[in-house]
């Protein structure tokens, strides 16, 4: 019998300047996801909450606040991005490029920009990427760059931290 350690993600060693992610998941941003982070993050942009005013807002109907498509956008990148970072570095050249309404499906894909070792920290090297947000009809909704500082294949941080069941090895 094998046993397969916990492990998910790619590390330092597997980013090469020039690759694309196309990340797997798609995420259908719902009413109530708009709704709860909007008052989670204490927004009162009625544009993002309120269907009778929005509806004489420009746009037409409410639009989810960007917060929110953010977060997504950056969750759904963070499989093959960050799963395996120490911790993020830096976001730039942020860009909100159309608007995300409530039912948009969206999708992420990442560029590969930058590789180099991390001078301070020799088990982890930084890695940024040109990350956008596409919604289901490819319409490009956001874009931004971002480094992190990811792990090493052989770093010790992110190994041995599965439990030890107290019966004994499963059989």
């Amino acid at each position: 019998m094998t046993v397969h350690a916990a492990h998910l993600g790619r590390y330092y060693e597997d980013f090469v300047v020039g690759d694309v992610f196309q990340h797997p998941l798609g995420r259908t941003i719902s009413e109530a996801d708009n709704t709860w982070f909007t008052l989670l993050t204490m927004n009162t942009n009625q544009n993002h909450f309120n269907a009778h005013f929005a509806a004489k807002a420009p746009v037409g109907k409410i639009i989810v606040n960007s917060g929110l498509s953010v977060a997504i956008v950056l969750g759904l990148s963070v499989i093959d991005v960050s799963q395996n970072a120490s911790m993020n570095l830096g976001w730039d050249e942020i860009r909100l490029t159309h608007p995300v309404f409530l039912g948009d499906t969206l999708y992420a894909e990442s560029l590969v920009e930058a590789v180099r070792e991390s001078a301070s920290r020799p088990w982890a090297g930084i890695v940024t990427c040109r990350t956008r947000g596409l919604n289901q009809d490819g319409d490009e909704v956001m874009s931004w760059r971002r480094s992190v500082m990811v792990y090493k294949r052989d770093a010790p941080h992110d190994k041995g931290f599965f439990p030890v069941a107290k019966n004994g090895p499963m059989a």
